[in-house]
C-alpha cells in the first residue's frame, strides 16, 4: 500500500478530485482490498462498529460527521484511508501533546507523519513543509491556530490535499462543553478548499451541538454516523465521601500497578491528593494549569510511559491524554456537568478491556461549585451552569441505573432493563428513607431564619456549642440538637442532596445562603418521602472497600485476562517497556495491553503466528516480532 511515484503532487490545486484517489482504486474501495489494509497496517481482522461505513465514504469523497464514543476507534477512521489516499490528509487536532503521540502511533504502524506547531525548531518545520509539497506525508497534524494563518494556507494550496479531518469537533459549538474560539477559523476549509472532503470526530455531542458542527463546517449531504455513547467496558459507581484522600489510597493499594486518572475540582485540592499519594508510597503525579508547561509536559509523558500510577489532575488533563491501558478513573469532586463527566471517565479503557470509573460524592460539593458558578456575571449562562450541575448531582444521588442516566443527557435511551455493570443495577446501592431527617434540616431553617450556609444549620441540628450558635440564641431553638444521631458528614450529605434535588436553594448574594424552595413544602408537610442512597460499601475511610476486588474480577473476566499467564504477562510487560524506551515511544504505542493478553493465551512461537494476534501489523512485526517470540519461547522452555 506505499505511496506510488506515478501520482505526482498537482502543484496550485492543493486538494482531491471529487471521489479521492486511493492508490490501488480509483473512485471508492472495494471490500477486500479496505479489509487487507486494515490487516495489513494495524493487525485487525475486523473493524469496530461504524468505522468500515466511515472509511468507505471519506474515500469516496463524501463529507462525513461522525460522533463515537472515546475508544470508538476514531482515529483509524481517518489514519486508514490518509493511508490508503493520494495526497495528505490534514489532521486539525486542539493539543500539542496529543499530536505528538498520534504522530508517534501512526508512525509505529509504518505511516508517513508528520505535525506543524510551535515545538518545533525552524529548520524541522521547514523539513516538513517539503515533506508536504514532496506529498511523501499520509498525515499532517496541525492546530486550528495554524490553519488561521494565511501563509499556512497557501502552503497547503500548493500541495495535493487528500480531505481534512477536524478531531474534536465540538470545540466548534458555542453549546460545547470545551468551546474554543480558535476552531471558529475552520469555518473557512469549504472556502479555500471547496471540493476537499471534510471529515469531522467528536466524542460527545448533544444534538444542538451537532447541528452547530454541520452549520459552521459546512458539511455538503454529510454521511452522519451517531454512535451509541454507551461504554459496555466502564463500570460506574458513586461512593459516599469521607476522608477522600484516605479512600483515594485504598482503592489505589486494591489496584496495584493498574494505571489510573484521579480527577479534582481545584489546582490545591490536585497539589494536595498528589503529595499525599506520593508520600504514602503511591507514584503519583500532579496536572493542572498552574503548572509550567515543562512540568506538565514531563509528568503527562511520566504517566505515559508508566514511570508514574496515577496522575492527579484538573479538568486541564483531558484531551491531551492518548493513553489507551488506563484502568480506573476517579472523581474525588462532583464535577460540574454529566458531559465532562462522561468525557472524564472516557479516558478510561480506551483498550476495549474493562475498567472502573469511581466517583466519592459528598453533599458538601455543591455549595461549594455553587461558589463557583455565582461568579458568572451572564444570567443565561449561570443558569445554564446551575441546570447542568443539578442533573450532575441527580446522577449521582438517583436510585436509577447510571448508564441509563448518562445515556439519557445524550437523548439516547438505554435498551435493557438492567446493564449489569453500575452500582444501582449490581445491587451495590440502597435506598433508606430519610424524610424525617430532611424535615429536621428544613425546620432548622426555618428557624433559624434563612440567613445562613449549611455549616452553621449543621450545628445547630447536631447541637454544636459554638460562640456564634451561643450568641444568636440558637441553642434554645427546637431543633438545637435534634440530629445528634447523625455525624456532621451526614448532614452535611443530606443537605447537599436536597440541595441537587431542588429542595434547597442558594442565596445569589455574597455568601452561599440556605433558601427554602416551594419544591419542599410536600417534604416539610410529609405528603412526600425523601430517599437518598446508601452508596456502596466503602464509605470508612483507609479501609479497602471489598468490592474493590469485586470490580477488578468483573475487569478480568470481561476482558479474558483471569485465564492468562501473569507470569508471562510480565515478562511482555516489562519487554514492551523495554522496547518503548529505546523507541523512545510510550509502551502502549509497542503494543496494547489487549494484544499482549492474546499473546499470553496463544503463546505464538513464529513470526507467522504472531502476525496473527490481534493488534500485530506488518511493520510491528518486522520492528518488535523477533524479540516477543524469543520472550515467549524462553517463558515456555522455563515452565
Amino acid at each position: 500500500m506505499s505511496r506510488t511515484d506515478t501520482e505526482p503532487a498537482v502543484p496550485g490545486e492543493g486538494e482531491a478530485p471529487a471521489a479521492v484517489q486511493t492508490k490501488a482504486y480509483l473512485g471508492g474501495v472495494s471490500e477486500t482490498l479496505l479489509h487487507t489494509a486494515l490487516n495489513k497496517t494495524f493487525g485487525y481482522s475486523s473493524f469496530r462498529p461504524h468505522q468500515r461505513e466511515i472509511v468507505e465514504h471519506i474515500l469516496a469523497g463524501r463529507d462525513v460527521l461522525a460522533i463515537m464514543p472515546t475508544g470508538g476507534g476514531k482515529s483509524l477512521c481517518y489514519q486508514l484511508p490518509a493511508r490508503m489516499a493520494a495526497g495528505t490528509a490534514v489532521v486539525i487536532s486542539p493539543l500539542i501533546s496529543l499530536m505528538k503521540d498520534q504522530v508517534d502511533s501512526a508512525r509505529e504502524n509504518n505511516m508517513a507523519a508528520a505535525y506543524l506547531n510551535s515545538s518545533l525548531t525552524g529548520a524541522q518545520a521547514s523539513q516538513v513543509y517539503r515533506k508536504l509539497q514532496d506529498g511523501s506525508l499520509d498525515l499532517l497534524y496541525i492546530s486550528p491556530e495554524r490553519f488561521a494563518m494565511d501563509s499556512f494556507i497557501a502552503s497547503l494550496k500548493a500541495a495535493r490535499i487528500s480531505f481534512f479531518a477536524v478531531d474534536e469537533a465540538h470545540c466548534l459549538s458555542e453549546w460545547g462543553h470545551d468551546f474554543r474560539p480558535d476552531y471558529m477559523s475552520l469555518s473557512a476549509i469549504r472556502r479555500h478548499f471547496p471540493r476537499a472532503p471534510i471529515a469531522a470526530f467528536t466524542a460527545t455531542a448533544t444534538n444542538a451541538v451537532q447541528q452547530d458542527i454541520l452549520a459552521k463546517l459546512t458539511l455538503r449531504n454529510p454521511f452522519q454516523v451517531r454512535a451509541s455513547f454507551n461504554r459496555p467496558n466502564l463500570f460506574y459507581e458513586v461512593r459516599p465521601k469521607r476522608e477522600v484522600d484516605a479512600q483515594l489510597l485504598a482503592f489505589i493499594r486494591e489496584h496495584k500497578d493498574e494505571p489510573g486518572i484521579i480527577y479534582r475540582t481545584t489546582r490545591t485540592a490536585v497539589e494536595k491528593t498528589a503529595a499525599f499519594l506520593s508520600a504514602k508510597g503511591v507514584k503519583s503525579l500532579p496536572y493542572h494549569a498552574g503548572l509550567p508547561q515543562q512540568e506538565r509536559e514531563a509528568n503527562q509523558e511520566a504517566f505515559s510511559n508508566d514511570e508514574a500510577q496515577v496522575v492527579v489532575a484538573t479538568i486541564a488533563f483531558g484531551m491531551g491524554i492518548d493513553k489507551s491501558n488506563v484502568r480506573f478513573v476517579l472523581h474525588a469532586d462532583l464535577p460540574k456537568n454529566l458531559e465532562g463527566y462522561y468525557q472524564e471517565t472516557g479516558r478510561a479503557g480506551r483498550d476495549s478491556d474493562p475498567s472502573l470509573c469511581v466517583l466519592f460524592y459528598g453533599g458538601g460539593d455543591i455549595p461549594k461549585l455553587r461558589h463557583f458558578l455565582d461568579q458568572i456575571q451572564d444570567a443565561e449562562d449561570k443558569a445554564l451552569a446551575v441546570q447542568r450541575l443539578n442533573q450532575m448531582a441527580d446522577f449521582a444521588s438517583r436510585n436509577l441505573c447510571r448508564r441509563r442516566q448518562i445515556l439519557a443527557y445524550f437523548e439516547e435511551e438505554y435498551p435493557e432493563p438492567n446493564c449489569g455493570s453500575c452500582d444501582i443495577c449490581t445491587g451495590k446501592a440502597e435506598t433508606s428513607d430519610a424524610t424525617r431527617e430532611a424535615q429536621m434540616a428544613l425546620s432548622a431553617l426555618v428557624r433559624t431564619g434563612e440567613r445562613f450556609g449549611a455549616a452553621h444549620v449543621v450545628d445547630v441540628l447536631v447541637g454544636a456549642d459554638t460562640q456564634k450558635v451561643r450568641d444568636l440564641g440558637h441553642d434554645k431553638i427546637k431543633t438545637y440538637g435534634a440530629g445528634k444521631h447523625k455525624d456532621k458528614g451526614y448532614w452535611r450529605s443530606l443537605i447537599g442532596e436536597m440541595l441537587g434535588r431542588g429542595l434547597l436553594g442558594l442565596d445569589d448574594g455574597p455568601y452561599p445562603v440556605l433558601k427554602l424552595t416551594a419544591a419542599c413544602l410536600p417534604v416539610l408537610q410529609g405528603k412526600e418521602k425523601f430517599e437518598i442512597l446508601e452508596l456502596g460499601k466503602g464509605g470508612k475511610a483507609g479501609k479497602p472497600d471489598a468490592s474493590d476486588a469485586a470490580g477488578k474480577d468483573r475487569a478480568r473476566a470481561g476482558s479474558g485476562a483471569e485465564d492468562i499467564d501473569q507470569e508471562l504477562f510480565a515478562r511482555l510487560r516489562g519487554l514492551r517497556k523495554t522496547l518503548a524506551q529505546r523507541q523512545n515511544v510510550p509502551p502502549y504505542m509497542i503494543f496494547s495491553d489487549r494484544t499482549l493478553h492474546d499473546m499470553c493465551r496463544n503463546k505464538p512461537v513464529t513470526l507467522s503466528a504472531l502476525r496473527e494476534i490481534s493488534g500485530v501489523g506488518d511493520a510491528k512485526r518486522d520492528r518488535y516480532g523477533i524479540e516477543f517470540v524469543q520472550e515467549i519461547r524462553a517463558h515456555g522452555e522455563k515452565a
